[in-house]
């Protein structure tokens, strides 16, 4: 018989099943007659066919694996038909594929048959509400359907669209929590990658291939994107945001990026992190974009904010705004002269604001006092050159070491309670590290606890910090540097799970440079948190084997000189007569 194992649906396109069979046995009085009219109704019309199954019976070979063959071979002959019909410029292409998908639906159920029903489905662009209804309805042939069949159910379904992507999102913060927290390096690895590298990434490619070419799902996406960012204020996904224009724009869908206002300004931030500074030329072009901002869509700003929300955003433009008050030392001018410093200022303001624009809808620039400029940045720029004297005098022969001065109560007033302003004193004290100005790092650090909305104690500079005290390790034998990053910075804020992170990771390179009573008390002190979960005491207990295990290296022993000198007596002095 030519009965399928599945005859699913096959009675609903006019195919014969079991069922009929069943009837003409039941209904006749010779069942050998209805067998054999059944078969010569329902076998496969061909002459050549008929000739051979005698040949193929003596071989045992049964009817039923020859029709599964012979199935199996026109239906992959089919899918190949439909692929090349939907890929072929004849006008008429979609019009078959719709007629084809018209009879075949209703044997969908029908395992045998159902790739050739999901085939035509994926190649149309726009298939009918009644049949995505019933994807929908039925989870074995939702999870079946091709993603892009999936698209056009998720376009009027965003909570079912929502459950798909969230566990993209999740896998999305776990990496770049492991770049962070990671402590098989002592570099910077969360800032190392450039942003095509990153664009790279298994997470965005499975979200761009969710998202193709839609504009509905991708604005879906960025609503998401805000909702969650204004839920946890987490920044990674502004990243986020910014790395999925920028793979689109990668990929030359133009449908998508010319409806993202943010596109140009995007791509532009983009090429300063991949260029590493924000240049003259970079900045007019970031500011022609900002101050473009038309009076009624002041909303874009909120997405604007976004961008510069970005860690890797603020990162290239409060490097590019030290470098910019280096310039002011270099060349002896005020911050308020430099056009390029006050844009990189208002850059960072904004993107500082992002979270209190999107949430209170007031979508309008954060004001920066005049006397930002003039006081709290000029401060800034006199301890820069205080460092550069400090660092020469250092190098005169017999020169009484220089000792930064103690920072004034402006200081302090303006970086616990302007956003700005703390980031400034965050990345001025990240230079003085990288630079290995133990005094200045001594001086400023402590102070860094009183930055607005505890700054600095946010994953991106942690990690930032530590990384650059790792290369100054050798300072950890001095008590006053010991005291400034570890009594003074970490250790107050260590019961925060993220805290103990970073700090976890700098001692597990520089415990070798402190005191033992020292390090075994900070040990003891971490130790005994018992609130603290598993990944953490595991990390502590890497520390703790490490300390444990280590042994300093050997002092290098002079190399013995095989010369022929080395035999000839040393001069001695004439006797005095």
């Amino acid at each position: 018989m030519s009965v399928l194992p599945s005859d699913t649906g096959l009675d609903k396109i006019g195919i014969a099943t079991g069922t009929h069979l069943n009837i003409a046995l039941t209904t006749s009085t010779d069942p050998l007659s209805a067998i054999q009219e059944f078969q010569n109704l329902n076998g496969i019309d061909a002459e050549s066919l008929k000739i051979a199954l005698p040949f193929l019976d003596l071989h045992g070979v049964k009817r039923l694996t020859l029709n599964l063959s012979i199935f199996e071979t026109v239906r992959e002959r089919l899918l190949q038909k439909i692929a090349e019909l939907a890929a072929s410029s004849e006008p008429d292409a979609i019009q078959k594929l719709e007629t084809l998908l018209d009879n075949s639906f209703p044997a969908i159920k029908n395992k045998d048959i159902r790739p050739v029903v999901l085939a035509v489905m994926k190649h149309l662009p726009k298939v009918k509400d009644e049949y995505l209804q019933q994807l929908l309805d039925d989870k074995e042939l939702y999870n079946e359907a091709s993603t892009e069949v999936k698209r056009q159910i998720w376009e009027n379904n965003q909570a079912l669209f929502g459950d798909e992507v969230q566990p993209l999102l999740a896998k999305y913060l776990k990496e770049k929590e492991w770049s962070l927290y990671r402590h098989d390096s002592p570099g910077l690895t969360f800032f190392s990658s450039n942003p095509k590298q990153r664009r790279q990434k298994e997470t965005l490619t499975q979200l761009l291939e969710m998202i193709g070419s839609n504009v509905k799902l991708y604005d879906m996406v960025l609503q998401f994107l805000r909702t969650l960012f204004l839920r946890t204020r987490n920044t990674h996904y502004c990243t986020l945001r910014v790395e999925l224009l920028m793979a689109i724009h990668d990929l030359e869908l133009n449908a998508i990026c010319s409806k993202d206002p943010c596109h140009k300004f995007t791509w532009c931030v983009d090429a300063c992190i991949r260029e590493k500074a924000v240049n003259t030329m970079r900045a007019r072009e970031l500011q022609g974009f900002l101050d473009s901002v038309k009076k009624g869509q002041e909303f874009v700003l909120g997405d604007l904010s976004m961008v510069l929300s970005d860690p890797y955003a603020l990162n290239i433009i409060l490097q590019s705004l030290m470098k910019m008050l280096q310039t002011c030392v270099n060349t002896d001018t005020l911050p308020r002269d430099n056009p390029d410093l006050q844009l990189l200022c208002r850059m960072t303001a904004l993107g500082l604001n992002a979270w209190e624009m999107i949430d209170s809808g007031n979508f309008k620039e954060p004001k920066i006092e005049p006397t930002f400029f003039t006081k709290y940045l000029a401060y800034i720029v006199s301890l820069m050159a205080e460092d550069q004297i400090r660092f020469f005098s250092s190098k005169i022969p017999g020169e009484k070491p220089l000792m930064p001065p103690i920072p004034p109560d402006m200081y302090a007033s303006w970086i616990s309670q302007s956003p700005l302003a703390s980031m400034v004193a965050m990345y001025y004290c990240l230079q003085c590290a990288r630079l290995k100005d133990r005094p200045a790092v001594v001086q400023m650090l402590p102070t860094l606890i009183h930055c607005d909305n505890d700054r600095a104690f946010s994953d991106t500079f942690l990690h930032c910090l530590s990384s650059y005290l790792i290369h100054m390790k050798d300072e950890f034998q001095h008590e006053d540097f010991c005291s400034a990053v570890l009594d003074e910075f970490f250790m107050p804020a260590s019961s925060r799970e993220h805290v103990l992170r970073h700090l976890l990771r700098l001692l597990m390179y520089v415990h070798h440079k402190m005191s033992r009573p020292r390090l075994e008390a900070i040990i003891e002190d971490l130790a005994s948190d018992k609130d603290m979960s598993e990944s953490v005491r595991s990390t502590l207990e890497i520390l703790q084997e490490k300390i444990s295990t280590f042994e300093p290296s050997p002092m290098p022993s002079p190399e013995k000189l095989d010369s022929p000198l080395m035999s000839v007596p040393a001069p001695t002095p004439a006797p005095h007569r």
